[in-house]
């Protein structure tokens, strides 16, 4: 009985396998049955999911500033209003003058220390844009309660930070007219990176795996340069057996 169920089984299977890999399927109505499509076609096809955006919800994204100041909302405030927000709102972590308290970063200060084993990266001495510091004032501070700054609070905050670090007087005032004016003293200090067109194509050739150099020198043995435990005191602990 068992044998005759299995031997069913296989039949139908079989069948099926037939049926589909038949080209000449058709469906119920005597037409042929519609290819399926191919990856490619299914690739970009919509998923049919979603909607499109509307143009105020982009708007509530679209907060990024470039660098030439495009993208800035219309404002402006001074360095007396930034000191006494920048008191309100950003002391307590970046200190009343910018310099930072506890492991806080203080945004000014570190002026020629880029060239030290331990620089101090603050807006003065190592940012090298202006429109940075906007976007990340007005975007994510003050901590705990970000995106609640007015335009006109960001440029004042950010015309007190400039003046932190000597870069504006105390009777400046940032607008989004002047903003493109502020030059910040490492804006020279950055490169374009052109590792795709220098570097890349020199790794990606195929790699070398025998005759890859004319000689081969030793320049320095290990007991040289120090690295060699010269009796067994130096051995770690239970390497003796070894």
């Amino acid at each position: 009985m068992a044998a005759v169920k299995m031997s069913k089984f296989r039949n139908a299977v079989s069948l099926l396998v037939l049926l589909a890999a038949s080209p000449a399927a058709a469906q119920s109505d005597g037409s042929p049955v519609p290819a399926a499509p191919s990856a490619e076609a299914k690739a970009s096809a919509p998923l049919g999911i979603g909607r499109t955006a509307l143009p105020e919800e982009i708007a509530a994204w679209d907060k990024d500033i470039s660098p030439d100041g495009l993208g800035l909302p219309e404002g402006s405030g001074d360095v007396a209003s930034g000191e006494a927000l920048f008191t309100d709102y950003c002391a307590s972590c970046h200190g009343d003058f910018a310099e930072g308290l506890d492991n806080w970063p203080a945004l000014a200060g570190g002026e020629g220390t880029l060239d030290h084993d331990d620089p101090e990266k603050t807006i003065g001495s190592y940012w090298p844009y202006l429109s940075t510091v906007w976007d990340y004032v007005h975007r994510s501070m003050p901590f705990g309660n970000a995106q609640s700054l007015t335009a006109d609070e960001t440029y004042a905050i950010t015309a007190y930070i400039l003046y932190s670090n000597y870069l504006v007087e105390d009777d400046f005032t940032l607008s989004h007219t002047n903003f493109g004016e502020v030059e910040l003293p490492n804006a020279g200090g950055f490169v374009e990176d052109d590792r795709a067109e220098t570097e890349y194509p020199i790794f990606a050739g195929e790699p070398c795996m025998e005759n890859c150099k004319d000689a081969v020198e030793i320049t320095k043995h290990a007991s040289v340069l120090d690295v060699t435990p010269e009796d067994g005191s130096d051995a770690p602990e239970g390497a003796e057996g070894m």
